[in-house]
């Protein structure tokens, strides 16, 4: 049977196909895309309010914050950094004291003349850096008046990441615990003070002091551990310099 073209008639070649079919998809993008936008505008409209009241809200609390900063944060800290330079003087003045020591402490902790202590410091001004480092301070100060107990509180309350104050404060409170005859409790304090910042001062100075509590403890093989840590990591230290005798002596004892 005879097939007859149309007059008029011809085939669409491949490229003109293509070019219709991609005519056809961008037609239906920016349909949906209309669509979508419409809905937006839509939803918008709709929730025009609780935008506009939740945006207001997030400016508040920004300028809050940075309000907050600006005029009351920042002149705390400036305040309670004055503050704590009246008792660092009698404190600093302490350690270098012949006679006399137990005053100068009290008065940089109690203050006098009207100036803040560290106490009135951590009092009144607990959420700045001076009132953290009052903490300090004061635990200091009572470990040397013999408060052992108050020097733990507030060596306890101090926190830092300070090379060399972290580790010190916490080997202090190793050696509160070891004058209260809490020697386990010592223990554990000079080993996160060994632990707390890795160098050549108050690492194998705590390892020196935990080995020789645990020594103490009969913990022998803890306290080798440590002298051997000492040999090994610290070797130029001044406690690394007799430390051999410490670890003949650890395994005599064994």
């Amino acid at each position: 049977m005879a097939t007859y073209k149309k007059r008029g008639y011809k085939p669409k070649d491949k490229k003109e196909q293509q070019a219709q079919d991609m005519q056809s998809t961008t037609a239906e993008v920016f349909n949906t895309l209309d669509e979508t936008a419409s809905k937006s505008e839509q939803w918008i409209e709709k929730n025009s309010k609780p935008l506009f009241y939740g945006l207001t809200l997030i400016a508040v609390i920004i300028l809050g914050f940075l309000g907050y900063n600006k005029f009351i944060a920042e002149p705390a800290e400036i305040q309670a950094a004055n503050d704590l330079a009246f008792p660092r003087k009698y404190f600093d003045e302490a350690s270098l004291a012949g006679s006399g020591v137990d005053s100068l402490l009290t008065l940089s902790l109690d203050g006098a003349n009207g100036k803040y202590g560290f106490l009135d410091i951590i009092s009144e001004h607990g959420g700045t850096k001076a009132g953290n480092l009052a903490n300090y301070y004061a635990g200091m100060a009572y470990l040397q008046l013999k408060d052992y107990q108050k020097a733990i509180d507030h060596l306890e309350d101090f926190s830092s990441d300070d090379e060399a104050l972290g580790p010190i404060a916490l080997g202090a409170i190793g050696d509160a615990f070891s004058d209260l005859n809490q020697e386990q409790d010592a223990l554990t304090y000079y080993e996160k003070a060994a632990n707390k910042k890795d160098n050549e001062y108050t690492s194998p100075l705590f390892l020196f002091k935990a080995g020789n509590v645990a020594m103490n403890l009969k913990q022998y093989d803890k306290a080798l551990s440590l002298f051997t840590k000492i040999k090994e990591n610290y070797p130029k230290s001044e406690q690394g310099n007799d430390i051999d005798k410490y670890i003949s002596m650890v395994k005599y004892a064994q």
